[in-house]
């Protein structure tokens, strides 16, 4: 059984199954998709598909999970948290000498995030690996709710339109891209500054802001910084 620390209770299952299934990234962005525009040019006619599969990713006895290994040496974790009444998307970071994952961005009613910057995001789904979630295009889709960032770039829209395109079977990439891009997740996007050996951000739903009372611990928010750095050396 897959075990990712601190989730050792929970029936986890290899998600990879899903990731060459169209209807799945529509279904992990749905946070994203905010009004009826943005849903109908990520779902088209499959409303009733896509319906079905999200319960069979939110089902209770099957909790599926997606690891996104990084060169550092972490790992991310996307976790479907499937407990009855408290169904949500985790998105954690890992180390192998770590007890316990920390937890990045939560997506679901009582979300908390987000969880990394565009510079952080792409810098994640470029890297090589070889297990877990390999596939750039997959790396950026499937880490991409938990991204907030004021200050994304114009090359971005172009970026994620290639990975819908990809992997989905939507009409638009291009406008879907750009209405993704507009709503970043379920909180404002936020203004990333370095600080130190920390990049961490303003807003106010976020473990990375360190003004938080529930932000990481100035520890965690340095290795998570390092973490998700771009390699500099190729």
């Amino acid at each position: 059984m897959l075990e990712i620390a601190g989730y050792e209770d929970g029936p986890l299952v290899d998600g990879s199954r899903f990731l060459n299934i169209p209807l799945f990234w529509p279904c992990h962005l749905g946070s994203s998709l905010w009004g009826e525009e943005a849903q109908a040019v990520a779902f088209g006619p499959d409303w009733d598909d896509a319906q079905e599969l999200y319960r069979t990713l939110s089902s209770p006895n099957e909790w599926p999970a997606f690891t996104v290994h990084l060169h550092s040496g972490y790992a991310l974790h996307v976790v479907y948290r499937n407990v009855e009444g408290d169904h949500g998307v985790d998105y954690l970071l890992s180390h192998p000498d770590w007890t316990e994952a920390a937890t990045l961005a939560t997506d679901d009613g009582h979300f908390m995030g987000p969880g990394l910057s565009w510079r952080e995001l792409e810098s994640a789904a470029t890297q090589a690996a070889a297990e877990g979630v390999t596939d750039p295009n997959a790396r950026l889709l499937l880490l991409f709710p938990m991204l907030g960032d004021a200050e994304v770039p114009e090359a971005a829209a172009t970026r994620l339109a290639a990975a819908i395109a990809a992997l989905t079977l939507v009409e638009d990439p291009a406008r879907l891209s750009r209405l993704l891009l507009l709503n970043q997740g379920q909180w404002e996007a936020p203004n990333w500054r370095q600080r130190g050996g920390q990049w961490v951000c303003d807003g106010s739903h976020s473990f990375r802001n360190p003004s938080n009372g529930f932000a990481l611990t100035p520890t965690q928010l340095t290795a998570v910084s390092s973490a998700l750095k771009a390699r500099t050396n190729h």
